[in-house]
């Protein structure tokens, strides 16, 4: 028989949820759109929002649809391509005509205010291969989108960077994934960021050879 006298256990209280369970919760989400028979219609949106506002990017979701079809590898990195590219002209546009009414929930919850002063410094240079390198590899693509716009960065070279970029990138994971299969799957988490930055500034440094040879 328990005395009625004994303390009662206090439970530990809960611990905080990490900074970055909300990432992860998003993560998963985009994961099980892989297994809706309207995946190929989720990574269009996917890549659409990711260009100005989302926080996963769609490779993720691009390359869970690929391996479970990989014959359609080439189809779902178009898919992407044209997403993030269109959303990426609507990142434009929300630069363009929409940033005084919205800039400080992004730099709340989305940018950091600093960096992105910075990028309109990288702008004011090298326009071209800025839009081109946030594209390609993991600097996030939404802040250069939307910077375009709000410093007024030539649409017609933003869109042609971004196609390049874009392109380049959702291909090379295509083709990867079409040619090795799901070996290749940890490869691509692991290094495929690291290998971008360096392929891209590999090729930023070729063309500033031939320029100044």
């Amino acid at each position: 028989m328990t005395d009625s006298l004994s303390p009662t256990p206090v439970k530990p209280p809960a611990a905080a949820a990490p900074r970055w369970a909300v990432h992860r919760r998003l993560y998963d989400w985009v994961l099980a759109r892989a297994h809706s028979k309207h995946g190929t219609l989720a990574l269009f949106l996917l890549s659409f929002a990711e260009s100005s506002f989302f926080p996963v990017p769609p490779d993720v979701l691009q390359i869970a649809l690929t391996l479970e079809r990989r014959s359609r590898a080439f189809y779902y990195a178009g898919v992407s391509a044209v997403g993030s590219v269109l959303g990426g002209i609507a990142g434009y546009g929300i630069g363009w005509g929409l940033w005084e009414a919205v800039d400080h929930v992004f730099f709340r919850y989305l940018f950091d205010e600093a960096m992105f002063h910075r990028v309109e410094a990288l702008y004011q240079r090298h326009d071209f291969w800025c839009v081109f390198a946030a594209a390609f590899t993991p600097i996030p693509y939404k802040v250069f989108t939307i910077a375009a716009g709000v410093f007024h960065v030539s649409l017609p070279m933003f869109i042609l960077a971004s196609a390049v970029g874009r392109s380049a990138r959702f291909f090379l994971v295509a083709m990867l994934l079409w040619w090795y299969g799901p070996p290749i799957k940890s490869f691509i988490d692991r290094y495929f960021n690291l290998l971008s930055i360096v392929f891209t500034a590999m090729l930023i440094g070729l063309f500033v050879i031939l320029r100044y040879a």
